[in-house]
C-alpha cells in the first residue's frame, strides 16, 4: 500500500531503479567513453524531451547498449557521434517515440487557442 502511495507521488520505483541500472552501466565504462556517453546523457536530459518514464527508460537503456558495444569493439568517439554530438543526440532521441515535452507544448497552445476563439465567438455573438 505505501509503495503505491510512494508511486503516485514520485512515478514507477521500477523505472527509477532500470535508469540507476543504465546509468551504473554508463559509470562503469572506461574513458572516453564514459566521459562522452555522460556528456550525452546530460544534453539528453535536458533537450531530448521525453517526458514518458517508459520510453525514457528504454532509451537510456539502448544509450547504454550503445556506449558498451563501442567500448568493446574500440569504435572511436567521433565515429560514433560525428563532427556534431548535439546532432547525434538529438537523432538519437527522435527515434524513441512517446510523448515529449514539446508535444505536451503544442497541445497546450492549441487549447489556449480554441479557448481564446472561442471566447471571442461568444463575444461576437453577444
Amino acid at each position: 500500500m505505501t509503495a503505491k502511495w510512494i508511486e503516485t507521488l514520485t512515478g514507477s520505483l521500477e523505472q527509477k531503479k532500470q535508469y540507476k541500472q543504465s546509468m551504473a552501466r554508463i559509470d562503469a565504462l572506461p574513458e572516453p567513453y564514459r566521459a562522452s556517453a555522460k556528456a550525452l546523457h546530460r544534453y539528453l536530459l535536458a533537450s531530448g524531451g521525453v517526458t514518458d518514464g517508459e520510453t525514457m527508460i528504454r532509451m537510456f537503456d539502448d544509450f547504454a547498449d550503445l556506449w558498451e558495444q563501442a567500448a568493446v569493439d574500440g569504435t572511436p568517439v567521433r565515429e560514433i557521434v560525428g563532427e556534431n554530438p548535439s546532432e547525434f543526440a538529438d537523432t538519437f532521441a527522435q527515434a524513441y517515440a512517446g510523448t515529449h515535452w514539446a508535444d505536451k507544448e503544442r497541445q497546450r497552445l492549441a487549447d489556449a487557442i480554441d479557448d481564446a476563439a472561442g471566447r471571442d465567438q461568444s463575444e461576437r455573438e453577444q
